[in-house]
């Protein structure tokens, strides 16, 4: 054999071999038998994702038609029938002063719940992991997380026996010579009601988030920053604090992605009373103007323009979020 010849067995001695396919199926096999029932537990989820988030995306291209319902024998086929106008909806939208007493509204009540609403949860939190007692906290995290299942119905409903004028503080008032004032219907305290109404409904659920970010925390950094002298303020500002920040800003960066959907049915059940200057927000105009008068472009755009500036809201806080430092929703 040649020097030349052995130099060509040793560079192909030198190759790596492919890995035979049936070990790689058997391996795939493996995995995917020990996976199987995590999969299966998010078969649910993912179909409720897709059949009520993303199958009605579909529906966006409405906002640049003009829907009429009655075309074609279905209303699918009334969806390909209708004619394109392109950005006339959406013109019809911006030239609406309702549209942006609306937005105003919105805003306005996501920013004061910002302020009023989202610190609850944390401070309640903070308050419910310094109680020894697990007895005692689970009782007491099990009252307030049970408003959450109550629907809106309920809710408002429950207010209006506690604080409306014929309710169960109006006649104690009454009793001792006293004037409830009007709260279920002043459309000036509107903002405070439904504040009040959505902590007292979601906050139990908020605790139970950041109970479990606190529960993550090594136990051990408190007894070494007790050791060195640092009391319960100091332990509370350099060690709880950042311990659950990444979930305080994943959480912020999400409410800020539904700044323009502070919900349906509270304001819905709750606009006569106010009035539509209080409490018409974008979910309500997009059943008023677009369901209830069938004028479903306008709705369309309305709900298309309320999904764009929410994806934006979470874009620049995420990329806000990462300039400090943080995770949030995502990482490149």
């Amino acid at each position: 054999m040649t020097s030349e010849s052995t130099k060509v067995a040793g560079t192909v001695a030198a190759r790596p071999r492919p890995r035979p396919m049936p070990a790689m199926r058997s391996r795939w096999r493996a995995r995917w038998r020990r996976d199987l029932p995590l999969v299966l537990m998010t078969v649910p989820a993912a179909g409720f994702l897709l059949l009520f988030h993303y199958l009605p995306t579909l529906g966006n291209f409405l906002a640049f038609k003009d829907y009429n319902p009655f075309l074609g024998d279905s209303a699918i086929e009334a969806m390909f029938l209708s004619d394109w106008i392109g950005f006339g909806n959406f013109q019809l939208l911006f030239e609406d002063p309702l549209f942006w007493s609306a937005v105003r509204n919105t805003l306005g009540i996501t920013a004061f719940q910002l302020v009023f609403f989202f610190p609850v949860p944390i401070a309640l939190a903070l308050l419910l992991n310094s109680i020894l007692s697990q007895r005692l906290r689970g009782l007491v995290q099990g009252i307030i997380y049970l408003p959450h299942f109550f629907s809106w119905v309920l809710v408002v409903t429950f207010f209006l026996m506690m604080l409306g004028g014929d309710g169960l503080f109006a006649h104690t008032l009454r009793d001792v010579g006293l004037r409830m004032p009007n709260v279920m219907s002043n459309p000036d305290t509107f903002i405070y009601l439904v504040t009040s109404e959505a902590v007292w409904k979601d906050v139990g659920w908020g605790t139970i988030i950041f109970l479990a970010a606190l529960s993550s925390i090594d136990f051990s950094l408190y007894e070494a920053a007790a050791a060195d002298g640092a009391g319960r303020w100091r332990r509370l500002w350099h060690i709880t604090l950042p311990g659950i920040r990444p979930v305080i800003v994943l959480l912020l960066i999400l409410r800020l992605g539904d700044a323009l959907s502070v919900g349906f049915e509270q304001f819905f059940l709750q606009r006569d009373a106010v009035g539509a200057g209080a409490a018409e927000v974008l979910d309500t105009y997009v059943y008023w103007q677009g369901i209830a008068t069938q004028n479903y472009g306008i709705g369309a755009a309305a709900g298309l323009f309320k999904g764009v500036v929410g994806l934006l809201l979470i874009l620049a806080a995420n990329r806000v979020a990462q300039r400090f430092g943080e995770q949030g929703v995502y990482s490149r």
